[in-house]
């Protein structure tokens, strides 16, 4: 890919992750073109598809999730690794809305853009449970489907602006149910190193990294180290 082009697909993915962030995956590619000022034609030439599109904008944290298992896999009790995958699994599905109906008929659709990414987070997900139910840590009447839409599930709740300022408290009590004999406050304990599951953006801050105040009334936005890290 020669340079100018490279730097057009940089700006055109740049420009689709706003759009994407303020309406969600119903998100135009009409607006992403218009608001790229580019013509419709040569957005679809560096993105055939909507599902080309949002492979390339999930791929990396995705990818991400993935290498976040294996880490900690090696580095921390499986019960704790658990714990801290998953809370970075609900900072992730909340990343755009409708994400959670893309990555669900993605991973049932091999020839999806996101097949392989969504099969490797799944896969890595269940090897995370397997491992404390071997254990004794973790519930053994749930699998990597439940794991799935329990993250899912808690990723569209936290995002609905009436639950948002007691999104850790939800977070620690499903966390909690999915382990044997551990008690909310444990959960809280094992991942008390981790930052909050939401967290509201100031909109002077949110201006100066955008040049959009937020809408009122708009739920916080769920972090992860994965977003502190990029």
């Amino acid at each position: 890919m020669r340079a100018d082009a490279r730097e057009n697909y940089r700006h055109l993915l740049a420009v689709a992750r706003d759009v994407v962030t303020e309406h969600g995956t119903d998100a135009s590619m009409r607006d992403i073109a218009r608001r790229a000022d580019v013509g419709l034609a040569t957005l679809f030439r560096h993105f055939p598809t909507r599902e080309a599109l949002f492979e390339a904008l999930l791929r990396t944290n995705l990818d991400a999730l993935t290498q976040k298992a294996g880490e900690l896999e090696t580095s921390s009790l499986p019960d704790e690794a658990l714990v801290s995958w998953f809370r970075e699994g609900v900072a992730f599905v909340h990343t755009y809305r409708g994400v959670v109906d893309l990555m669900a008929s993605a991973h049932a659709d091999p020839d999806s853009a996101l097949y392989a990414s969504c099969t490797a987070v799944h896969s890595a997900g269940a090897r995370l449970l397997l491992r404390a139910q071997a254990e004794g840590t973790a519930r053994a009447d749930i699998d990597g489907d439940d794991l799935f839409a329990l993250m899912s599930a808690l990723g569209w709740l936290v995002s609905q602006p009436s639950f948002a300022p007691r999104a850790d408290h939800i977070f620690h009590v499903i966390a909690s149910a999915m382990l044997t004999n551990r008690s909310s406050d444990d959960v809280k304990k094992a991942t008390r190193r981790s930052a909050p599951i939401a967290r509201a953006q100031r909109p002077d801050v949110k201006q100066q990294r955008s040049g959009r105040v937020k809408a009122p009334g708009r739920a916080p936005r769920l972090v992860s180290t994965v977003d502190q890290q990029r």
